[in-house]
């Protein structure tokens, strides 16, 4: 054998040696992969808090199915960390400008979380067709006043949206006096909501059986709720700096047509981009408005963006 043959054979054997090696360290035994899971992996139960509201209405979790139904909604989306790591981001973005939205158009506070469990704070549509951050069917919509054709979608709007949002839940405060039941009414309907309260009897949301969805959604606005306003105590750890930050921006009246939206930006200092990011509500590169309607279009303060040559 020549000293060529005996270095080939040398290399396999040291090959096979390290691809043996290698395979013990990739396929730990069952008794070390069962040492790293309980070690390096943890999933806790998580206590359910002694005291929970909703709008200042308690939460009875005295009650052994109103414990299990929010415990299910506090380790669903306590351990979706991702989701939940993006709801802290936007609501860093967002809840600047729904909070003084909601105490002006009458609605507590707390139906800012009944936004996140909507929409996750994003300007998404339903494969039932409902938009924008409160999820407004167009018909709701335009029922409420809200402004919905080929060229504008005011479902889209934060401020229009959330007006005709408060302008629903209080109409369904008014009828069932509770604010929790207002809120699993937004997703059921008024009329679905009454029709099983005279069904069953009742007058309370925590005493009706439901569909599954209806369950649900008042528990996941609570969970949100308690996540979101305790982070650390639920394993979250981010610095301010990771968080979106608002954007300023000012209103720019619009009473005419606009032939032609990417040169109305160029004109405001941004790009078409940058001016539908801030007004989703624009629906189309052009606005006929025949009519001079007036409509404030959101530009943001220069100095935000960096725009390409």
């Amino acid at each position: 054998m020549n000293i060529l043959s005996k270095i080939g054979g040398v290399a396999v054997l040291c090959g096979i040696a390290f691809i043996s090696i290698h395979a013990v360290q990739e396929a730990p035994t069952d008794e070390i992969l069962e040492k790293k899971i309980i070690n390096d992996y943890n999933v806790y139960a998580l206590p359910i808090p002694e005291y929970m509201e909703f709008a200042g209405e308690s939460v009875p979790l005295n009650n052994p199915d109103i414990r299990e139904r929010m415990d299910r909604e506090l380790l669903v989306n306590t351990y979706w960390q991702s989701n939940a790591l993006l709801m802290f981001k936007r609501a860093n973005k967002y809840f600047p400008i729904i909070e003084p939205l909601l105490e002006k158009y009458g609605l507590p506070d707390d139906f800012k979380y009944l936004a996140v469990a909507e929409s996750g704070l994003d300007n998404v549509r339903s494969p039932a067709g409902a938009a924008g951050f409160w999820q407004f069917l167009s018909s709701t919509g335009k029922e409420y006043g809200l402004e919905i054709n080929d060229y504008v979608d005011e479902r889209y709007n934060l401020e229009l949206a959330t007006k005709v949002a408060a302008e629903y839940l209080k109409k369904s405060n008014d009828k069932f006096g509770s604010w929790t039941a207002a809120a699993a009414a937004y997703n059921a309907g008024n009329g679905g909501v009454n029709k099983q309260m005279v069904r069953q009897d009742v007058t309370d949301y925590y005493d009706l059986l439901l569909n599954s969805e209806t369950s649900r959604y008042v528990f996941r606005i609570l969970a949100f709720k308690e996540i979101m306003s305790n982070p650390k105590k639920y394993g979250f750890n981010f610095r301010d700096q990771d968080l979106y930050q608002p954007i300023p921006t000012y209103n720019l009246k619009v009473d005419k047509p606009v032939d032609d939206f990417a040169q109305f930006a160029k004109e405001q200092g941004i790009n078409y981009k940058i001016l539908k990011i801030h007004n989703p509500w624009l629906r189309d590169t052009y606005l006929k408005n025949a009519s001079g309607k007036e409509y404030y279009i959101q530009i943001p303060e220069k100095g935000y963006y960096t725009m390409g040559q």
